[in-house]
C-alpha cells in the first residue's frame, strides 16, 4: 500500500487526469448503451407469480396493474345526472390513453357493485397493459391529471393503486444533496479547513459517480431495478466520505507530528488505506450476501450497490493521495499550520474521547454488561417481528392514494383495497363443477366479504375475493393461507382443476414468506463470510467472533426498535407515519446488509488502530483514546504499521519490527521484558495479531524470555 500511496502522490496530476478520463469514458459509455432497467417483480415457484404468468398468457387485459379512481359527493348521490355526465366523460377520455387496456365504470353494465350502499361513493377500475413497475411515469401521470381535472365543489375525486403511488414518491436527489451539505458542515467544523472538508466529499462523489455510470452497462448483463442507482448513491456516499475521512484524518495527524506531506500521505495510505480495503470488502460481502435469497430484483440491487462501493474504495486509495499531494500543507487550517513551528506536539491523546476510553478501560466488565443489557432489552420486540407490506392507508394523509384508500374503506370496507385474484384453469366438466363448488363456498369462508367473477377466457377464470380486513392485516395473510391450504385443495380434489391466488396482496404475502424462510441463511452467509475475511485480516479468531456477536446484537436491537415503532405503533402517529403495521419484508435484508457491512467497517478501523499501537509498544489504551490532531510520540513515524507477531518456540514471542523515522528497530514493549508481568500482554498479543500487510523485510529481532 505504501508503494501505491507514494506513486499516486508523486504522480498526482497523472492520477487525477486518469480519473477524469475514466469518468468521462464511463459517462460516454453509459450514454451510448443507454440503461436497460428491469423492474419486473417475480418470485419463481410461488402461487402469485404463477397466477400472474397465467393471466399474461390467457387474459392479458388482467395481467397489468389495476388502479382505481374514487369519487364521493358531499350531498346527493353519485347517480345524479351532473355527476354521472362529468365522470363518464373523464372515464371515456382515460380509456383512449396509451397503456390503458380497459376502464370499468360504475355506470356501465359491469359496474353495478362499484357504488356504495349509501350512494355517495363510487369507483372505476383502470387496467393498465403492464405492471406498475414497468409503466412509464408519463403514462401514469396522464391518467392522474385527467381524473383530478374532474374535481369540483362537492365532488371529491382521488386515485389509488400501485401505479398511482409511484407518481407521489419524493425523489431522493434532494435528500442526498441535503445529506452531503450536512456532511460538509460537520467536516468543516471538525477540520477547520475548507480544503480538508472538501477532500472526503470530492473523493466520495468521484467514486460514486464512477460506480453509478458503471451500473448502466451492468443493466444489459442482468436484471437491475431502476432504483438501484439511488440506493447505490446513498451507500456509496456514506462509505466514500467515511473512508476518505479516515485517511485524511490520519494524513493530518502525520503533518501535525512533523512529517512531510509525502510521508504523511504514504503513511495514511499504508495504515488507514489498508484498513479501508478490508472495510470495503466487508461491505461488499454483506451486500452480495443478498444473492442467497434468490430474488431476482434484489440480486441486481446488491451487485449495483457493491459496484459503487468498489469505486469509492478505489477513489479513496488512489485519487485521494493524489489530491493530498496537490493541496500539501493546506489540508491543515491556518491556525494549525502556525502552531507547527511554535508549539510542541502533544505527547498523547487528550480530550473527551480519551477520558471516555480511560473510563471503559478501568471498568470494562461493568460497562460491557450494561451495554449488553441495554441491547438485549431493545432486542426483545424482535421476537414478535412480522414481515409484510404496508398498505396505502399508511401513506401521508395529504396524498391522493391515502385519501382514495380512506374513501374506499368507508364506502366498501377495509379489505376492498386488498382484493385477491383467484386464477383458475379448467380443462374438463369435472373441473368446471369443482370451480363452481369453490365459488359457491368462498362466501362462507371466514373474513371473506364478497366474491365475484370478473373474467373468463380460454379455460381460465378469474374470481375476485374481497377480504374483510386491510391488506396489511394479519387476518388477511391468514385468509390467504387458509384458502391455499384448505379451501382450494378441497375443490381441486379428484379433478385437474388448478387455482392460484394472485394480486398485489398475495404477491407481497409470498415475498414475506420467501424472505422469512431464507433470512437465517442470509444472516449465516454474511456473518460467516465476514468472519473469514476478518480472520484473514487479523489472524485471530476472537476478534472476528467478537465482531460477529456484537454486530448481530446491534442488528437485533435495531429491528427490536423498528418492530416496536412500526409494528406496535409506538410513535408512528406522533410522527405522522400512519397506523401500526408489519415491517416491510425487504427491510431486514437491505438493512442487515448495510448495517452489518458498515459496523464491520468500524470494527476494522478500531482494531487495526489498536493493533498498531500494540506492535509499536504503546498499548491499546492509547489507540482507544486517540483523537485527530495529536501526535503520539515514540515510533509514530513508522511507515509500516502492520508488523507481524509470530509465536516462538516454548511459548516465547518473536517480534519482527521495521524501524521507522525517529524510532528504534525492534523496540520491545516494557510489559514484555523479563519480570514485567508477561502473561496478560502475551495473551492479548496472541489475540490481536497484526495482519493487514505483507511481512516486512528482515530486521533485528528480539526474543522475550
Amino acid at each position: 500500500m505504501s508503494a501505491i500511496g507514494r506513486w499516486c502522490f508523486r504522480h498526482r496530476f497523472a492520477v487525477i487526469a486518469a480519473w477524469v478520463l475514466v469518468l468521462v469514458g464511463l459517462g460516454a459509455l453509459s450514454q451510448a448503451v443507454k440503461s436497460n432497467y428491469n423492474n419486473s417483480f417475480s418470485l419463481p415457484g410461488t402461487g402469485s407469480t404463477t397466477a400472474q404468468q397465467l393471466l399474461a398468457k390467457t387474459i392479458p387485459d388482467q395481467a397489468g396493474d389495476s388502479d382505481t379512481i374514487v369519487w364521493q359527493v358531499s350531498h346527493g348521490t353519485v347517480r345524479d345526472a351532473a355527476v354521472t355526465t362529468r365522470m363518464s366523460g373523464v372515464l371515456k377520455q382515460i380509456t383512449a390513453m396509451p397503456e390503458v387496456t380497459a376502464v370499468v365504470s360504475p355506470y356501465g353494465p359491469r359496474g353495478a357493485a362499484q357504488i356504495s350502499r349509501d350512494g355517495r361513493t363510487a369507483y372505476a377500475t383502470v387496467d393498465f397493459a403492464k405492471q406498475a413497475n414497468d409503466l412509464a411515469k408519463a403514462d401514469i401521470t396522464r391518467v392522474v391529471d385527467a381524473a383530478e381535472a374532474a374535481r369540483a365543489p362537492g365532488l371529491n375525486v382521488q386515485l389509488g393503486g400501485q401505479a398511482i403511488e409511484q407518481t407521489e414518491q419524493t425523489p431522493l436527489g434532494v435528500s442526498t444533496t441535503v445529506g452531503v451539505l450536512a456532511a460538509a458542515v460537520v467536516l468543516f467544523i471538525a477540520f477547520g479547513s475548507l480544503l480538508a472538508m472538501l477532500l472526503p466529499i470530492v473523493t466520495a462523489i468521484a467514486g460514486v459517480g464512477g460506480g453509478l455510470m458503471a451500473i448502466t452497462p451492468l443493466t444489459h448483463t442482468m436484471n437491475v431495478v431502476d432504483f438501484a442507482p439511488i440506493l447505490g448513491a446513498l451507500i456509496g456516499l456514506g462509505v466514500g466520505i467515511d473512508y476518505a475521512l479516515f485517511i485524511v484524518t490520519r494524513h493530518r495527524r502525520g503533518l501535525q507530528s512533523g512529517l512531510t506531506p509525502e510521508e504523511a500521505a504514504v503513511k495514511a495510505i499504508d495504515t488507514s488505506g489498508r484498513a479501508v480495503l478490508f472495510a470495503g470488502s466487508t461491505v461488499c460481502v454483506a451486500l452480495l450476501g443478498i444473492l442467497v435469497l434468490g430474488v431476482g430484483f434484489l440480486n441486481g440491487l446488491a451487485v449495483a450497490s457493491a459496484l459503487t462501493v468498489v469505486f469509492t474504495v478505489l477513489a479513496a486509495v488512489t485519487l485521494l493521495p493524489a489530491l493530498l499531494g496537490v493541496f500539501g500543507m493546506r489540508v491543515l487550517s491556518r491556525r494549525q499550520r502556525r502552531r507547527l513551528g511554535t508549539q510542541a506536539h502533544a505527547s498523547g491523546p487528550l480530550g473527551l474521547w480519551a477520558r471516555w476510553a480511560g473510563t471503559i478501560e478501568r471498568r470494562p466488565a461493568i460497562l460491557a454488561a450494561a451495554a449488553a443489557t441495554v441491547m438485549l432489552i431493545l432486542a426483545v420486540p424482535v421476537l414478535s417481528l412480522r414481515l409484510g407490506s404496508s398498505d396505502q392507508g399508511n401513506d401521508p394523509s395529504s396524498t391522493t392514494t391515502r385519501q382514495a384508500y380512506d374513501l374506499l374503506a368507508d364506502g366498501f370496507g377495509p379489505g376492498f383495497s386488498g382484493s385477491l385474484l383467484l386464477v383458475a384453469q379448467t380443462s374438463s366438466p369435472a373441473d368446471v363443477a369443482g370451480l363452481r363448488t369453490l365459488e359457491a363456498g368462498l362466501p362462507k369462508v371466514a373474513d371473506v366479504t364478497s366474491v365475484r367473477q370478473i373474467a373468463a377466457r380460454s379455460g381460465t377464470v378469474v374470481i375476485q375475493v374481497t377480504p374483510g380486513t386491510s391488506p396489511e392485516a394479519k387476518a388477511t395473510s391468514d385468509l390467504i393461507s387458509a384458502l391455499r391450504n384448505d379451501t382450494i385443495p378441497a375443490a381441486e380434489r379428484g379433478t385437474t382443476l388448478r387455482v392460484y391466488i394472485g394480486g398485489v396482496t398475495a404477491t407481497f404475502a409470498d415475498f414475506a414468506t420467501v424472505v422469512d424462510a431464507k433470512l437465517p441463511w442470509f444472516i449465516l452467509t454474511i456473518v460467516g463470510l465476514s468472519f473469514l475475511l476478518l480472520v484473514v485480516a487479523f489472524r485471530s479468531l476472537l476478534i472476528p467472533g467478537t465482531a460477529a456477536v456484537m454486530n448481530l446484537l446491534a442488528a437485533a436491537a435495531t429491528f427490536g426498535v423498528l418492530t416496536a415503532f412500526f409494528q406496535w405503533g409506538w410513535g408512528t402517529n406522533a410522527f405522522g407515519l400512519g397506523k401500526a403495521g408489519p415491517v416491510e419484508a425487504f427491510l431486514p435484508v437491505v438493512t442487515l446488509a448495510i448495517l452489518f457491512g458498515l459496523s464491520m467497517d468500524y470494527q476494522v478501523f478500531l482494531v487495526s488502530r489498536m493493533n498498531e499501537e500494540w506492535v509499536h509498544g504503546r498499548g491499546t489504551d492509547r489507540a482507544g483514546g486517540d483523537r485527530p490532531g495529536h501526535h503520539r510520540g515514540g515510533n509514530d513515524h513508522d511507515l509500516r504499521v502492520p508488523d507481524v507477531l509470530v509465536p516462538g518456540p516454548a511459548g516465547r514471542r518473536r517480534i519482527r519490527h521495521r524501524a521507522g523515522r525517529g524510532g528504534r528497530a525492534g523496540r520491545v514493549h516494557p510489559a514484555d521484558r523479563p519480570g514485567a508481568g508477561r502473561d496478560a500482554p502475551i495473551r492479548q498479543r496472541q489475540l490481536v495479531a497484526a495482519p493487514l500487510a505483507r511481512p516486512p523485510p528482515p530486521a533485528p529481532s528480539h526474543r522475550t524470555p
